[in-house]
């Protein structure tokens, strides 16, 4: 038995994965952004080790998050699941970042640094990681003309690299990037050609599974296959050029010198 947090938990793959870790007879954490999204799983969260409450577009209530979860105990896996597709503009959140930024690449960061440290971390990316351009002076997107589909696609592309920075950075932790598809959630929409049920089950055997498959670092996933993402993802110095930039932009240095 397994003790998980999944970011996102209320709806679509979040949810999918959540009761899918309960029926196996994992101990879940579930998470909402709100009181009000937390009454919708009533049922589900009966049945979890429990909910924490926080909107992952501010960093205050991100570190409150975090704090939760501590109080609950130390995981065995964190998912990162939570994320958000095409906002209609930059949007600004309580600390001036752009709120798909904030809450597909900011956050998770925060998080991670702040919940200490699990066995194994999941983070969810998207095959439009290969849209985005390696280029990090403008990724909070003061300069530029917004562009809903192009932010999404670099804050995907930044998840998949900090996974796999943190794979090489911290040995002792199993780090991946997972691609679930394009499938028929509320964000997918319900013409996404890809499978439910296989967009969630990745993540859940990534955190639980003691198949040998499972248990590699770095790897970037679909589908339970290991797929090449894009080389950035990859690049040693990239990877470090990014981690640099979340460090100017949150404050929050998650390598130290003795990783």
């Amino acid at each position: 038995m397994s003790r998980i947090f999944i970011t996102g938990s209320t709806d679509g793959l979040g949810l999918a994965a959540a009761r899918t870790l309960i029926r196996e007879g994992h101990e879940v954490v579930l998470h909402a952004r709100s009181r009000e999204r937390a009454a919708a799983i009533a049922e589900t969260s009966a049945a979890a080790l429990g909910l924490v409450i926080g909107d992952l577009a501010s960093a205050e209530e991100t570190c409150s998050i975090a704090e939760q979860v501590n109080a609950i105990g130390r995981m065995d896996a964190v998912i990162h699941n939570a994320g958000i597709y095409l906002e209609r503009s930059r949007g600004e959140t309580p600390e001036g970042h752009a709120k798909t930024l904030a809450v597909n690449t900011l956050a998770p960061y925060l998080l991670t640094a702040w919940i200490t440290r699990p066995h194994r971390l999941i983070y969810l990316t998207s095959g439009m990681h290969r849209s985005g351009s390696s280029a990090l002076d403008d990724i909070d997107w003061n300069k530029r003309p917004w562009s809903a589909s192009q932010a999404y696609s670099e804050s995907k592309l930044y998840i998949a690299t900090l996974a796999a920075a943190i794979a090489r950075h911290w040995p002792d932790v199993l780090s991946n990037a997972v691609d679930p598809g394009w499938v028929p959630t509320k964000m997918g929409g319900a013409g996404a050609p890809d499978d439910l049920e296989m967009g969630h089950l990745t993540q859940t055997w990534l955190a639980t599974s003691e198949d040998d498959a499972a248990t590699v670092s770095g790897g970037y996933w679909y589908h339970r296959q290991q797929r090449e993402a894009t080389a950035e993802v990859n690049d040693v110095g990239f990877q470090e050029a990014l981690v640099e930039r979340l460090v100017e932009l949150t404050g929050i240095r998650l390598f130290g010198w003795h990783d």
